[in-house]
């Protein structure tokens, strides 16, 4: 099992919140995305390590940025 958590900006409700997880959420491997929308901080779960450009993929196709 692979934890990575990541710091994404620019949501500001439910519907972030949800279009995020599920973007993620379609990866191959990933098994849990856990999204704070208070914080931005998004955690994945996935059974084997998620490559980085992945994750910053998803998320801006569900329209918001990974913080650098």
């Amino acid at each position: 099992m692979a934890t990575t958590t990541y710091t994404v900006t620019g949501m500001t409700c439910g519907h972030c919140v949800s279009s995020v997880r599920e973007e993620i959420g379609k990866l191959d491997g990933v098994t849990s995305v856990d999204v704070d929308l208070a914080t931005g901080a998004v955690t994945v779960v996935s059974a084997t390590p998620v490559a980085d450009t992945d994750i910053v993929a998803a998320v801006d196709e569900a329209g918001y940025e990974v913080a650098v």
